[in-house]
């Protein structure tokens, strides 16, 4: 089945891919569509309808969409939806002109932040909100976290693999962070690959029927 991404991530295009190998996995650029919705949802599964609906109007075709993010638990679950557009402690929700820091900064920022509160808790967990859409009043929906803890300094991070926070996220159970696991052991544990993996049971299901 052809399923449109609603996303112009390519390392996400490329992750979703892997995790649903018996599909045509398409984003709006390759077929040169313009999509840039604005998010304006409370939370994860908000966010990712907002998304699968701006797309299927375009299309007219099945959609998944995903709203995913990093919850820090000693930053109050920050940031959270605002993962993407986190900027450090002054702008918890991004710069007022919009632009996006480098990820390298971001994660920077994130163990500062989280060091400057004094908290011997670490941990974190990434949440994902995955929607499969069949038409407006017709979508199914799965919700999954993967739970870690944030490195103890920017110079512990570590890994090539992945992308986003996935170089100080510290699996204790690997002994290593989310970037250095291999790809399928990841697509295995992750917030999106087992919420895809939900998703994809909703594509059996509808096929079947």
């Amino acid at each position: 089945m052809k399923l449109y991404l609603a996303s112009g991530n390519k390392h996400k295009k490329q992750e979703m891919q892997q995790i649903l190998p018996d599909h045509e996995i398409v984003i709006p650029s390759d077929e040169g569509i313009e999509f840039d919705p604005e998010e304006t949802g409370s939370t994860f599964l908000e966010n990712s309808l907002i998304k699968a609906r701006a797309l299927w109007e375009i299309v007219h075709a099945p959609v998944i969409a995903d709203d995913s993010g990093i919850c820090v638990t000693a930053l109050g679950g920050a940031p959270g939806i605002y993962t993407s557009r986190y900027a450090g402690p002054e702008f918890m929700r991004g710069r007022p002109d919009g632009k996006k820091i480098p990820q390298d900064e971001q994660n920077r920022l994130l163990i500062e932040q989280l060091n400057a509160t004094g908290s011997a808790d670490r941990s974190c967990h990434y949440a994902c909100a995955a929607v499969l859409m069949m038409s407006p009043d017709r979508f199914f929906a799965a919700q999954e976290t993967f739970e870690g803890e944030l490195v103890a300094s920017i110079d512990k991070q570590a890994g090539s693999g992945g992308f986003g926070y996935d170089p100080i996220v510290y699996l204790p159970e690997f002994g290593m962070t989310v970037a250095e696991i291999p790809a399928e052991e990841k697509h295995k544990r992750s917030h999106r690959g087992k919420a895809t993996r939900a998703i994809a049971e909703f594509v059996k299901n509808i096929k079947k029927s």
